[in-house]
Formats: C-alpha cells, structure tokens, sequence
C-alpha cells in the first residue's frame, strides 16, 4: 500500500468520524436541558465542520476551500457571539423581571 493510498484512507475515516460527531452536536443543540449548553454544542460543530472543510482540502488537493474554511471560520465565530448576546440579554430581561416581582410581592405584604 502507498503512501497516497493510506493517506486517502486515514482521512475519509476522520470525514466519517467527524461527520458522527456533528450529527452528535447537532443532537445536544436540539435536546440541550439549557440555552448554554446549546450554544455551546452550535459553537462546536462549526468548529468541526471548519475542520471537515480543511480536510476536503487536502483530500482534494483544492487551495480555495482553505479559503472558504477561513471564511466559514469568520462567519461560526460571528453568530456565536450574537447567540451569546441575545441569550445574556434575555437572561438579564428575567432576571429583572423576577427581581421587580419579588419587590412587588414585598411592598404589598407590607
């Protein structure tokens, strides 16, 4: 067996163990008990589908899928802080409400 040849193996089964493992992430984004935990599960199969991407790219020997890899690399990072933002900011929203709730509840015991 050549050089070529195992090489061209060895990556196909880490396409086929990385593509189980997003399947996975994709499971704990849609069961995920919390938001953070979901958040953290869509963090992590942009990281793997960043990875799976550049092992396309050696695969097939195709320089511009590097490119696309930075590019999707840029976009994961993005949408990851706005998840971030838009749950702290709903968090915080609950929070306060909670808070003037209990304040209520205080004020009318009196």
């Amino acid at each position: 067996m050549t050089l070529a040849l195992f090489t061209d193996k060895i990556l196909t089964v880490l396409l086929v163990v990385l593509s189980i493992m997003v399947l996975v992430c994709l499971f704990r984004a849609v069961i995920g008990p919390r938001v953070p935990d979901r958040i953290v599960s869509v963090n992590m199969m942009g990281t793997m589908v960043m990875v799976i991407i550049a092992i396309l790219a050696i695969k097939n020997k195709e320089g511009y899928l590097a490119d696309i890899c930075v590019l999707y690399a840029m976009i994961s990072f993005l949408a990851v802080v706005v998840l971030c933002k838009v749950y702290l900011g709903v968090y915080l929203e609950k929070k306060r409400t909670e808070e003037k709730k209990k304040e209520e509840n205080v004020d009318g015991n009196n």
